[in-house]
């Protein structure tokens, strides 16, 4: 194994808790199970940063679950200039599309799940955004066959498995690692990057392996721990070789 996989493996594969974060760990479970799991069960709003979201039934709250609540936390002017034709792949309940809509000239929103596509139709239309953002029903790049965006964001189904339905999708894939990696060169301008988020509660090495498979330089924009879970916001750009790339921070 070379410097730069064990540099990867060590930032991204979950590490060994101890028996206090253990338990700590199952009582935030146990805590989700009991008291907020309703959230996901109804229509709520929520306020991530300083604008409103609505989750509907089917859609992943990205406050309950932290992950589209910090995305859309880093997507800041310094990472999305004015101008910037974004793509929010997966977009859930729309949270990362109106964060970088702010900013951006023109955004297309994803998903594959219908929920998801008019969930985000409605915050779009919350946050009067609606003339920005455009929303789209489909499975990864299929939606926008032959365009190029300067900017990709994707906050991606971690746990490799089968979903079971169309809202298990938002954590559970067979193969979205391979497909997006696959597909996002020829969805990129030239000077174009993504974004990526990934956890350590999930199959995060796997996307590392395709990223380098498929020739993109890797860096970390960003990064949270909590008591379970780490998160690791990823910037990806092409190079025109094939060197053996490790990770590197911004």
């Amino acid at each position: 194994m070379n410097s730069g996989m064990q540099t990867a493996e060590a930032l991204l594969n979950p590490p060994h808790y101890g028996p206090v974060r253990v338990a700590i760990g199952k009582a935030i479970y146990w805590h989700y199970r009991l008291f907020r799991r309703k959230r996901h069960e109804t229509a709520v709003l929520e306020h991530i940063g300083d604008f409103p979201l609505i989750v509907l039934p089917g859609v992943l709250n990205p406050k309950v679950m932290r992950t589209g609540a910090f995305f859309a936390s880093q997507l800041q002017a310094e990472l999305v200039e004015p101008g910037a034709e974004v793509l929010d792949m997966g977009t859930g309940s729309g949270v990362c599309a109106i964060a970088a809509a702010r900013y951006a000239r023109r955004v297309v929103a994803v998903d594959i799940n219908p929920a998801a596509v008019r969930c985000t139709q409605i915050n779009a239309l919350v946050n009067a955004l609606e003339s920005k953002i455009e929303v789209a029903h489909g499975d990864l790049f299929a939606p926008v066959k032959g365009r190029r965006f300067d900017i990709v964001l994707f906050n991606p189904p971690f746990i490799r498995g089968a979903p079971g339905n169309d809202a298990d999708r938002a954590w559970r894939s067979t193969d979205v690692a391979e497909r997006f990696a696959a597909g996002l060169t020829e969805h990129l301008t030239p000077a174009g990057f993504a974004l990526v988020l990934l956890s350590t509660y999930g199959d995060a090495s796997e996307f590392v392996r395709q990223f380098r498979r498929w020739n993109f330089d890797i860096s970390i924009v960003a990064e949270r721990a909590f008591v379970n879970e780490k998160l690791t916001l990823l910037r990806l750009r092409q190079t025109p070789h094939h060197p053996e790339l490790g990770i590197t921070h911004d």
